[in-house]
């Protein structure tokens, strides 16, 4: 067994950060509609996921062993082709944080590690059916599955909820969402953490490190569980807005619904070792749960946005990838000039951040420049369908994004009014 050359200790490094920002691009996942209903404040609401994620992250290794012995063919993969996969999923984590695009960090990693893999030795170190089975497949049936479970449940509530419209129903709802909002983070580190073990456990066995068919070691999962809370303590604001309030208004039997739905789907999958999205598992969860209420609407304009990312995600971070691979192949000025595009791109992205900063002080608000308006189709859909019975009728106005209160019910005492002249 060889020991951790600089190269290695690089990837395990650079495999390290793509947690970190797994961690921030993923908050989004179990706190957006907690902090969009006010169920819980936003600093605190980020505070638990993080802890949850760092305890999920111990609850299981079966994604790790997916992705460190299932993906791509351990043998003759070189660790700079780690390396370069990395560079790619990193890359379109942040760009489309960038653009407050709840995408997948999960495909992020697999497009990179395909296209770095297939630069490297062909086609052939791809291991196709379980990319199929693993990967494709789950990332079709999650979200639509998340969707409609999220749905049958909003309408159950409400129908339940003898007074939907109550302080105490609100209140009860919103200390379930709290549970169901843990929950998700839970799955969270327990599926996405594990991606990080997975890559860092492949770049060991590669490296002579570890033996092939390798379960990660305890020092790897504490690291990658530590990044990934880490990253989500600090929330990816852009993308909290996103889900909490780009896609659809929800309330807290909405988002009650829609986390525990995404929670189960998403624990189901780690226990069968799936490595699928969580973004697009809850994603399609925030938006059942808008289709579930009576009055709710969805905006399809953000959700087309977010379906696109979606669909580019594998191939945009596999060509980064394959060109990072490219690159590396080159030799040691190869790797160096990877290493500099990265650490360059970052700093790009970042400072275009800086010129319309989300936190949480207004992640939340209303008068945002890049608040989506909810377009013509969600206008007429909520104008004709009737909110739920004992709820407040929202009015939704498409230039000040403003909500008018129905009107107060009658006064039984009072005299009826006059009759009318004709």
């Amino acid at each position: 067994m060889e020991h951790i050359t600089l190269l290695l200790a690089i990837v395990v490094v650079t495999a390290l950060v793509f947690d970190f920002t797994n961690g921030f691009h993923d908050t989004a996942n179990a706190m957006a509609t907690t902090i969009s209903t006010g169920a819980l404040k936003p600093k605190t609401a980020v505070a638990m996921s993080a802890v949850l994620n760092l305890v999920g992250a111990f609850l299981s290794v079966e994604v790790a062993k997916t992705i460190s012995g299932g993906i791509i063919n351990e043998e003759g993969i070189r660790t700079e082709v780690i390396f370069a996969a990395l560079v790619g999923a990193i890359l379109w984590n942040l760009l489309t944080w960038l653009l407050g695009l709840p995408s997948s960090s999960s495909h992020a990693l697999f497009g990179g590690l395909i296209g770095a893999a297939v630069m490297s030795a062909g086609w052939s170190a791809v291991n196709g059916p379980t990319i199929v089975t693993k990967v494709l497949i789950p990332a079709v049936a999650a979200p639509i599955v998340a969707g409609l479970a999220a749905m049958a449940a909003t309408k159950l509530t409400y129908r339940l909820g003898a007074k939907p419209g109550s302080k105490a129903t609100a209140k009860g709802f919103r200390a379930g969402q709290i549970a169901s909002a843990g929950l998700v983070s839970l799955a969270h580190g327990t599926n996405d953490a594990q991606k990080t073990m997975g890559i860092i456990t492949l770049a060991l066995v590669t490296g002579g490190v570890l033996a092939p068919g390798s379960n990660p070691p305890l020092w790897v999962i504490v690291s990658a569980g530590m990044a990934i809370a880490l990253g989500t303590y600090l929330g990816g604001w852009r993308i909290i807005r996103t889900m909490g309030k780009g896609l659809t208004d929800l309330q807290p039997q909405q988002g009650f619904a829609a986390q525990t739905s995404a929670a189960t789907v998403i624990l189901a999958s780690s226990h069968l070792g799936f490595s699928l999205s969580t973004t697009q598992s809850c994603s399609g969860a925030v938006m059942g749960a808008g289709l579930g209420r009576k009055g709710g609407v969805v905006r399809w304009s953000t959700a087309t946005r977010m379906f696109v990312a979606w669909g580019l995600t594998l191939p945009a971070a596999g060509l980064v990838g394959a060109a990072a691979e490219f690159l590396t192949k080159q030799g040691t000025w190869g790797i160096a000039a990877v290493a500099v595009l990265l650490v360059a791109g970052s700093g790009v992205i970042w400072s275009l951040s800086r010129r319309k900063p989300v936190d949480h002080h207004n992640v939340t608000a209303d008068d945002l420049d890049d608040a989506e308006p909810a377009g013509v189709v969600t206008t007429a859909i909520a104008a004709v369908t009737p909110p739920p019975a004992g709820a407040v009728a929202a009015v939704v106005d498409e230039d000040l994004r403003t909500t008018i209160p129905a009107p107060a019910p009658a006064d039984p005492a009072a005299p009826p009014a006059p009759a009318a002249a004709v």
